[in-house]
């Protein structure tokens, strides 16, 4: 019997047994991916597809992606959403810089009609113009509501000098290209980028062997039969930059670099070194700006990645008065990392974090799908976070600051405030 008055022993992670998904090439570069192991009755599924924001100038990639499911010929809009409701099916789109995703989730009994539905309006969507003309005006008006946002216009112009050596990546959408979005190009960016720009099939949960084939069979025609090659060279705009807003009582920042993605040698590592920095909520940042001067809510520090690149960015707003102080903050703070070594009871509090962390991201079989999918993006299996483990573990002071000296240096940042 249980003993409650008993705490359970604590044991060190050493290493996670992974579920790997099953596997199917689909042709020479489209792959399909399944976990089945779901004791629940939900499932999940996903298209990728080669539609991100990188692939054509002004906003047609987020029009089309948001018209998926505007309407076929013998469906409105509202039916077939009516049609998924109905049967406890939740949809959601999204338009990422390099691809987009077309997500369903549902009851694994409904899955079968619901991929039907979902195929078919994705197959034989017609791009109605009254629906064209409501998402344009959606959009446009979000966009204004962006434009009067410090944390938006900051981070749109940290875009456009992050990847200034880049035009498909740093490019900005303007409010004359709601002005300029036109039926036909909609149409033949769908036929290119979804009709033949598949790259990507993803299930999760306990579905029969039939209808796994039958998924199969419907997705074969949108398969990609070209291979991405996405740039990996970028050279970010360095320097500060300003964009003065009269009537904003609060300014934002945005600070950071091109770096690297998982492919990397360093990638491990500096995860580690921008933890302590920034990216949890007793991070040094947090502690100095937030708790100790009172500058802001809240700051962080993140690393996102892409399909051959990376970047590192640090962002918070603050009162317009502190706004430059704050700057020198997050400035003593990268330098002081690059100076002082870390003494060992922060490391070990960041080896707890992080290995907690992602014991918790891999709770389960949708938490374990979506780490796949990021190591996958990067050509690596679930062992990856194996090699994490042990990096994690193995880390030592003298390995961060030099990771800081190598990648923490004011002089290669891109620093834009608004306010």
């Amino acid at each position: 019997m249980l003993n409650r008055k008993n705490a359970p022993s604590l044991k060190e992670i050493d290493y996670i047994d992974f579920i790997e998904p099953n596997k199917i090439a689909l042709n020479d570069i489209v792959s399909f991916y399944h976990v089945p192991q779901v004791a629940n009755e939900t499932a999940r599924f996903d298209l990728y597809f080669d539609a991100g924001k990188c692939t054509i100038k002004g906003g047609t990639s987020s029009f089309v992606n948001g018209l998926l499911l505007s309407g076929t010929p013998n469906k409105k809009s509202t039916e077939i959403e009516a049609e998924i409701s109905a049967l406890g099916g939740y949809y959601e789109t999204g338009v990422g810089m390099e691809s987009a995703v077309v997500s369903i989730y549902c009851l694994r009994e409904n899955f079968k009609e619901i991929f039907d539905i979902l195929i078919d309006a994705i197959n034989n969507v017609t791009f109605p113009i009254e629906e064209i003309e409501e998402i344009v005006a959606d959009k446009k008006q979000q966009f204004k509501i962006n434009q009067e946002k410090v944390s938006a216009i900051s981070q749109r112009i940290f875009q456009s000098k992050l990847f200034a050596s880049n035009e498909a990546y740093s490019s900005l959408m303007n409010e004359e290209d709601f002005e300029n979005v036109d039926r036909n190009s909609l149409i033949e960016y769908h036929k290119k980028h979804y009709l033949n720009g598949l790259t990507k099939v993803v299930l999760v949960g306990n579905i029969d062997d039939a209808t796994v084939n039958h998924v199969i069979s419907q997705t074969k025609p949108l398969l990609s039969e070209k291979q991405r090659n996405y740039p990996s060279q970028f050279k970010n705009e360095i320097g500060e930059t300003h964009i003065a807003k009269e009537d904003a009582v609060q300014s934002a920042v945005r600070i950071g670099r091109i770096l690297f993605n998982k492919k990397h040698e360093d990638y491990i590592d500096f995860l580690f070194l921008n933890t302590i920095l920034g990216d949890y909520f007793g991070s040094r940042l947090m502690s100095n700006i937030r708790e100790d001067k009172g500058y802001t809510y809240g700051i962080g520090s993140m690393v996102s990645e892409f399909d051959n690149t990376g970047y590192f960015m640090i962002a918070t707003e603050v009162g317009n008065e502190v706004r430059e102080a704050t700057i020198n903050e997050i400035k003593f703070e990268m330098n002081r990392l690059q100076t002082e070594l870390v003494k060992q009871d922060e490391i070990q509090l960041i080896q707890n974090y992080l290995l907690g962390q992602l014991l918790k991201s891999a709770d389960g079989p949708y938490a374990m799908m979506d780490l796949f999918l990021s190591a996958e993006a990067q050509n690596f299996d679930l062992d990856f976070y194996n090699t994490v483990i042990d990096k994690i573990k193995s880390i030592s002071a003298e390995r961060i600051q030099m990771l800081a000296k190598k990648y923490l240096n004011w002089e290669d940042m891109t620093i834009v405030t608004a306010g």
